[in-house]
């Protein structure tokens, strides 16, 4: 039996209906994060989204003042900029143009259920969920204070997931005719397509909670995850199973 037959991935969206329900609004973002590029190879002016390590705490940086500003920069610059961050990511971090650091700062207002997401793409979980998934024997789950302001009295308690991306697309989703990666900056400009497909191979086999690696707006969920969520009752998260096959993962790396 092959790998791809062996485990099932589900890509994990906002439940739209679960967060009208409860009435939660937040408005927050991370205050810190590598510059964009300005690229003298491809021409192009840009920074990624997905990448967020809340986690990572810049504070003692002396520089700390080059991280507050959104702006662009030339590559060798931001490579610069980059490589004093470097010790303080997780390991084998690749910190693409516009990659976030430190909690979620911002406002928040009303009820929230188990899971709360914010721009759709940051993940924020309850306290006492988080607890009920690592019970499960949920992998990977690893949270980080926010900074929310909320109205009311005894707010929620909403921790961020810092959600690592692995893995690939596999390249039977991607365009013959798609351009490469700049050699430079590494700016891969695919849209997402219509049908992911993962590549089996390329996936972790040690998390149950991840990004796409060349992807990272997609969140995925492994089938443990899934389950468990449904078996506690969790809502907040829709999911749509993803199609996995073997092969060898394309050679883009953001």
């Amino acid at each position: 039996m092959s790998l791809s037959t062996k485990r099932r991935f589900f890509w994990m969206q906002e439940d739209r209906a679960a967060a009208a329900k409860h009435g939660g609004e937040i408005n927050a973002w991370h205050t810190l994060s590598l510059p964009g590029v300005i690229c003298g190879t491809c021409g192009e002016t840009w920074a990624n989204t997905g990448h967020e390590y809340p986690c990572v705490d810049l504070s003692q940086l002396p520089e700390l003042k080059a991280f507050e500003r959104p702006r662009p920069e030339p590559f060798p610059e931001f490579t610069r900029l980059r490589e004093l961050v470097r010790p303080l990511a997780p390991l084998h971090s690749e910190l693409p143009p516009g990659t976030g650091f430190g909690p979620l700062v911002g406002r928040a207002s009303g009820k929230f259920g188990p899971f709360a997401w914010v721009w759709g793409q940051k993940l924020l979980v309850r306290r006492d969920a988080l607890t009920q998934l690592k019970t499960e024997g949920i992998r990977g789950l690893h949270a980080c204070p926010t900074q929310l302001r909320f109205r009311q009295k005894d707010p929620p308690a909403l921790l961020e997931l810092q959600i690592p991306p692995h893995g690939r697309l596999h390249p039977d989703c991607i365009p013959s005719d798609e351009p490469s990666p700049c050699v430079t900056c590494g700016r891969w400009g695919l849209a997402r397509p219509e049908v992911p497909i993962l590549d089996a191979a390329s996936l972790p086999t040690d998390m149950d909670l991840f990004k796409v690696g060349n992807f990272a707006t997609m969140v995925v969920g492994t089938e443990r995850f899934v389950e468990a969520v449904h078996r506690l009752g969790l809502d907040g998260i829709r999911f749509q199973e993803l199609p996995a096959r073997d092969g060898v993962a394309p050679p883009h790396g953001m």
